[in-house]
């Protein structure tokens, strides 16, 4: 039995797990071309890389089907309902960061505030007879935070390209998305609601509730990597 470390198969966030790992002195390499989708531990026996793309890893983590894994925390909250439950956050990795944030058009002046949000909807659902649409990749995560500040009027809008396009291309009048520095959305016209910020994510390793593995390896791992379970 082994344990099975589910990382991203490609990217800056795939680079820098492997960067981050063999700084610990476990290296992660790619079996064959990058395509294969197949790699290998060197430095401590008994653990499998599976290389997955990055928004797999929390149901798989979910599943047990592989016993920890590398994803950003804002993936992990967006697919997994209850996610506590299911996975345990064991060390953030420092590597990874985004914010995903609520923005509008920069031109709305008198909109600055989720509040001012709230009253655009109920204006633009009486003025255009439809609800305010906002362009998402990220439903659970809008959903509940806009239920928890109060805007009712709006309906959320799968966004399969580029999100900060959607306003442009008139198919949305506001959007929720990751962001690192901020440059796209202003490219695109938009800014960032004052109490906009929906979450701070940042890449994470993290630890199947459901599937342990072999306990043995697990333990040895862990510790080559310091990571036991985050403080309260």
């Amino acid at each position: 039995m082994s344990v099975k470390l589910g990382v991203p198969s490609k990217g800056r966030l795939m680079e820098k797990t492997f960067d981050w790992f063999a700084e610990r002195g476990v290296k992660l390499g790619l079996s064959g071309s990058s395509r294969e989708y197949a790699g290998h531990v060197e430095g401590i026996e008994g653990v499998e890389l599976v290389l997955l793309a990055a928004s797999e890893i929390p149901r798989e983590l979910a599943a047990g089907r592989i016993h920890l894994g590398v994803t950003g925390t804002d993936l992990v909250r967006e697919k997994l309902a209850r996610w506590e439950a299911q996975v345990e956050e064991l060390r953030p990795m420092g590597f990874g960061h985004a914010d995903l944030v609520l923005a509008v058009p920069a031109a709305w002046v008198d909109v600055s505030t989720l509040d001012d949000l709230d009253a655009v909807a109920a204006q633009f659902r009486a003025r255009h007879g439809f609800r305010l649409r906002i362009a998402t990749k990220y439903h659970r995560l809008v959903r509940e935070f806009l239920r928890d500040a109060g805007v009712a009027d709006y309906r959320l809008v799968d966004s399969q390209g580029a999100t900060e396009g959607t306003v442009k291309n008139e198919t949305a009048e506001a959007i929720a998305d990751i962001t690192s520095t901020g440059e796209t959305l202003r490219a695109n016209h938009l800014k960032v609601l004052e109490d906009g910020l929906v979450l701070r994510s940042q890449a994470t390793l993290l630890r199947s509730r459901a599937g342990a593995g072999d306990e043995g390896v697990m333990a040895e791992l862990l510790e080559r990597l310091e990571a036991g379970p985050l403080a309260e």
